[in-house]
């Protein structure tokens, strides 16, 4: 975390851009639990990741950052604040102002991390106090013990107290595998479990057994992706302002690769698995495992190689295809934009993997299991700290009831149903401009008839047929509903038009056959499509054989496949062209004779 100096450039430049960077990584967070998440609960995320950022940053200048930032130690556990506050209350014009902020950015992200697993359904109090309590205590205290420094430059954190005294440089969390994201993980994967899952996620039977599970697919995967390329540009200042201490412009250029080839391979790893076992490759799994693959390789992406990168982000994607069925599959947690498998998984496989493939220190460079074991020790101890609190904080926010009897931690189930958007926020709509609101459509230009209204500018509905009226031997007015592919529909037309088909009627629709539609995937969990997309026209004919339009259709549709499409015929009582008056055939004619 402390830079070293170097006269051929100023890192204190570097890092302040590295701050504006991982900050711009909350609108990646933002847009990406958005996007992977239903439109009715957009604006709720969005507040979510703009207010950990805010409360997280008052929680931690008044808590957080004099412990994580103070020159001396307590037992090694966490900084001595009174030095912190000294400096920055006493003399804020000549304190590091840079590696305070550094430090913050940081920190929100691990509080950032917990809020995909919960969405949808978590009361937006009860987060806000949660946030507060990860970057006031939970982070800060852990982050000591990897990143504690003294006045001398010396590290006073117990975890790499411990790796000195093992004769090991250190103990190797560059940029926060586990510090920051199998903290915020683990924290998601607790509060998760706690809170419950979705309404309407898993199908249970008498006994609540879980009998089937349901995908409930994210409302914009565009906005979705635009989120993680955000995360990804953002993360080369994540990790390379941490990190070019080590070599100079030499190991920022080497960070930038790891960092790179690991995502890279990460995202290939994801697409290719989801490929072979879905039959096609999952959008929103591959983008994960870009960001899995970046989680993994944050902890040691200064101390590793190519080769390093390459095993750490294959493992990545693995774990989490892996991870995220297992998560939801077996132990039946709700996580919508699987933020447990990305950040907890790979976060703890990205601290491990650097006691394998560390070039100084590593296992399989010939240097033993030293390293591997240090590496153990904190992620266990990291985990205990993470776990005691996580389920302290939620558990006794669980316990708190509201005066309905609801638990203070959960939204009411009408809240989860009509979307935390409205009932937290009082927003109607994230996107109000395709939101058709009759009630608040003015009227004031719309032409109001009274009196007497000529014949041209109204029905004559005392002209219009009674159906009684119609006799044997009239014309017989068929109508046929064709329901085909919507790129079948050109040809189609076509064909119609050329046995005389003038008119006809085109709707898109939904709608399945006997088959159900074609099953496809979403994050590995079966989504039944009961409704698939498709197009009806309808034509109304008298003089033209039905046969005749039936044939033509068959041929115009028939591929031999499943959903070539249906046609269904009705006899039409008659046919009124509003117009003139004019009934049944005469009706149906284009020209007026």
């Amino acid at each position: 975390m402390i830079l070293g100096a170097d006269t051929s450039f100023n890192y204190d430049i570097w890092k302040l851009i590295a701050i504006a960077l991982i900050f711009f990584m909350q609108a990646g967070f933002a847009m990406c639990e958005a996007g992977f998440t239903r439109a009715k609960n957009t604006g709720n995320i969005t507040m979510k990741n703009l207010m950990d950022f805010c409360l997280g940053t008052v929680a931690f200048i008044l808590i957080g950052g004099p412990l994580l930032c103070a020159e001396n130690a307590i037992a090694g556990l966490f900084g001595a604040p009174g030095q912190v506050y000294g400096d920055i209350f006493g003399d804020p014009m000549n304190y590091d102002w840079t590696n305070f902020i550094f430090n913050l950015v940081f920190c929100a992200t691990t509080a950032t991390i917990v809020s995909g697993a919960m969405a949808e359904r978590t009361n937006f109090k009860a987060y806000c106090v949660y946030s507060m309590v990860i970057s006031a205590i939970v982070y800060p205290v852990e982050a000591f013990w990897n990143w504690g420094i003294s006045a001398n430059g010396e590290t006073i954190g117990w975890l790499q107290v411990l790796a000195h005294n093992m004769d090991l440089q250190e103990f190797i969390d560059l940029s926060g595998s586990c510090s920051i994201h199998m903290v915020g993980g683990l924290t998601a994967l607790i509060g998760a479990w706690i809170l419950g899952p979705r309404i309407g996620k898993y199908t249970r039977d008498e006994n609540k057994k879980v009998v089937k599970i349901n995908a409930i697919q994210g409302h914009n995967v565009l906005m979705g992706a635009l989120g993680v390329f955000i995360l990804w540009f953002g993360w080369y200042g994540f990790n390379a302002a941490a990190c070019t201490s080590y070599n100079g412009y030499q190991g920022m250029g080497q960070v930038f690769m790891t960092t790179t080839v690991a995502a890279a391979i990460s995202t290939i790893t994801v697409m290719i698995i989801t490929w072979v076992r879905n039959g096609k490759p999952d959008v929103s799994m591959t983008l994960n495992g870009s960001l899995a693959g970046l989680v993994a390789i944050t902890a040691g992406c200064a101390r590793v190689d190519l080769v390093g990168s390459i095993f750490i982000g294959l493992v990545a994607g693995i774990l989490l295809c892996f991870g995220v069925e297992f998560i939801d599959k077996k132990l039946h947690i709700d996580d919508p934009v699987g933020a447990c498998s990305v950040h907890f998984l790979n976060g703890l496989w990205g601290t491990l993997a650097c006691g394998l493939f560390s070039r100084t220190s590593g296992l399989f460079y010939g240097y033993g299991f030293s390293q591997l074991f240090v590496q153990l020790i904190g992620v266990l101890a990291v985990c205990a700290w993470t776990a005691a609190w996580a389920f302290g904080i939620f558990f006794a926010m669980k316990a708190i009831k509201r005066k309905d009897g609801s638990s203070w931690l959960r939204a009411t189930a009408e809240e989860e149903i009509r979307g935390l958007d409205i009932t937290e926020h009082g927003l109607t709509s994230a996107y109000a401009g395709f939101q058709f609101e009759p009630e608040d459509i003015a009227y004031q230009d719309a032409i109001v008839v009274s009196g007497e209204t000529p014949e041209s500018e109204a029905i004559e509905i005392k002209t219009m047929p009674n159906i009684d009226s119609i006799k044997a031997g009239d014309p017989v007015i068929t109508k046929v509903e064709i329901i085909c592919k919507e790129r079948m529909l050109e040809k189609l037309k076509q064909s119609l038009m050329a046995i005389g088909i003038t008119g006809m009627t085109v709707s898109h629709v939904m709608g399945c056959g006997i088959q159900k539609g074609q099953p496809e995937y979403y994050r590995g969990i079966k989504v039944e499509p009961t409704l698939l997309p498709k197009v009806q026209v309808d034509i109304v004919v008298c003089e033209i054989p039905v046969s005749k339009v039936v044939e033509t259709a068959k041929k115009a549709l028939y591929t031999g496949h499943i959903g070539d499409g249906k046609i269904f015929i009705y006899n039409v009582l008659d046919v009124i062209k509003v117009r003139t008056g004019e009934q049944g055939l005469a009706a149906l004619k284009n020209v007026d004779e």
